[in-house]
């Protein structure tokens, strides 16, 4: 039984419904390893579901600490490991300690934390993502642990054409895997990318300065690190409205990092459909396609113009 946090009920079924009852059960035993070999107290759980399970927590060699618990057998946490390792706290945050082979990671706590989607300014967020942005990638020191770009577009792609539930998207990805191997005979560095480089990603820390979190460490031309950001300020609806913010969000961009608008819209359209084939993967119900279908179409207006 972990003495260290006590979920509540809601808390615990959430955990089994996304997780399993084995990791369930495989964090309570972690708490209460990793607080004893890492001296760590005063755990706080931020639901977040994703990849991982995160708390925040105090450590007495690190001081304030996030703790991440994994699936071990999934490659993500080792690819967020050694990403963190190689940035090195520049631009990212920093990774403490880690046992990867059990999939737990300690790493620094950001605060306030403030994601850049707290940021009214359209202006501001954009600036903020530029100055991050430019001179950031590096050569991967160890290119054989990270998938690259390209393998992600060409497996969510073999993964669609074995549904028979939803064509549409299907012939959106098989449309998006061309232009993607087109982009990059064009852009072609192997650089090591975040791979989910967006607005909730980005913290500001103490001195007023925003900070990178996890990394999902993907390998492919830096120019594949910029659409995950424009895809995130579509918001909820598709208005002409919404639809000329993402022009000049684009025009922006180009002017600010030098990258053709054509080129942008080009990989706005191949991660749009990449991230809707992924909540199909990931269970989305049929009624919710439709809505999936739309962005995608939308993105493929925006790439049309």
């Amino acid at each position: 039984m972990n003495k260290h946090y006590h979920f509540t009920r809601k808390e615990i079924e959430s955990i089994i419904n996304r997780f399993g009852k084995d990791f369930y059960e495989k964090v309570l035993r972690d708490l209460d390893v990793y607080a004893e070999k890492w001296t760590l107290t005063s755990f706080q759980f931020i639901p977040s579901y994703s990849a991982n399970l995160v708390f925040t927590c105090y450590s007495e060699n690190y001081g304030d600490a996030v703790l991440k618990i994994g699936n071990p057998a999934s490659a993500e946490i080792l690819t967020e490991f050694h990403t963190l390792c190689q940035y090195n706290g520049r631009r990212f945050c920093k990774v403490f300690t880690a046992d990867i082979d059990h999939g737990v990671m300690l790493e620094e706590w950001v605060q306030p934390g403030d994601t850049l989607r707290d940021e009214s300014s359209l202006d501001k967020r954009l600036s903020v993502f530029c100055s991050l942005y430019q001179d950031l990638h590096v050569t991967p020191a160890k290119a054989e642990i990270y998938p690259t770009y390209i393998e992600w577009i060409s497996r969510i792609t073999d993964y669609m054409s074995k549904r028979q539930d939803c064509t549409e998207l299907y012939l959106h990805m098989k449309k998006a895997k061309d232009i993607g191997l087109s982009i990059s005979t064009l852009y072609s560095q192997k650089m090591l990318l975040h791979g989910d480089f967006h607005h909730d990603n980005i913290l500001l820390s103490h001195n007023g300065e925003y900070k990178i979190i996890d990394p999902k460490g993907v390998v492919g031309d830096p120019v594949f690190d910029i659409p995950r950001f424009i895809l995130n300020e579509f918001g909820d609806e598709r208005t002409t409205e919404v639809y000329q913010k993402i022009k000049n969000i684009i025009c922006f961009l180009e002017k600010n990092l030098m990258i053709p608008s054509d080129i942008l819209k080009q990989c706005l359209y191949v991660e749009t459909a990449m991230g809707m084939c992924w909540c199909v993967e990931d269970g989305a119900s049929p009624e919710e396609y439709s809505n999936l279908i739309r962005d995608v179409a939308f993105a493929e207006s925006i790439l049309n113009t």
